[in-house]
C-alpha cells in the first residue's frame, strides 16, 4: 500500500499538464553553462538537445549544471549520452551539482562512471 499510496511532495508537471524544464545558458568564450531547472524527461529533453547541438560547434567545454533539476528520465540520459559523443575529441563535458535524484539515477545506471561529475 505504501508504494501506490505515497505521493509526491513536489509537482510532476505544471499546470497546463505538461512537463517543464527551463533552460539558462551563459557562455564565456567557448565555454557553455547550462543552468536546468525541473524536469529533463521525455518532453523537455528535445530542447535541451537542441541548445547542446547549437553550442557543441564551437565548445570545448560543456558544463551542465543540475541543481535545480528535479529528475531525469532514459530521454534526458540519452540526451547527455549524445552531448558526450559530440564533444569527444573536442573539450570536456562536465555535470555540475547533481540533485540526490538525479545524482540516484547516475548511480543505479552506471552513468556516474561515464561522466565527470562535480
Amino acid at each position: 500500500m505504501a508504494l501506490f499510496g505515497k505521493k509526491d511532495k513536489k509537482p510532476a508537471a505544471n499546470l497546463s499538464g505538461k512537463s517543464r524544464l527551463d533552460i539558462k545558458v551563459k557562455k564565456d568564450g567557448a565555454e557553455y553553462t547550462f543552468l536546468l531547472e525541473g524536469r529533463l524527461d521525455t518532453i523537455t529533453s528535445p530542447d535541451l538537445e537542441a541548445k547542446i547541438n547549437e553550442a557543441t560547434g564551437d565548445a570545448s567545454k560543456l558544463i551542465l549544471d543540475f541543481a535545480k533539476l528535479d529528475y531525469i528520465s532514459s530521454a534526458g540520459l540519452r540526451v547527455l549520452l549524445g552531448a558526450t559523443q559530440a564533444m569527444d575529441g573536442k573539450g570536456d563535458m562536465v555535470v555540475r551539482n547533481p540533485t540526490q535524484p538525479v545524482r540516484e539515477v547516475f548511480d543505479l545506471t552506471g552513468f556516474s562512471n561515464l561522466f565527470n561529475i562535480e
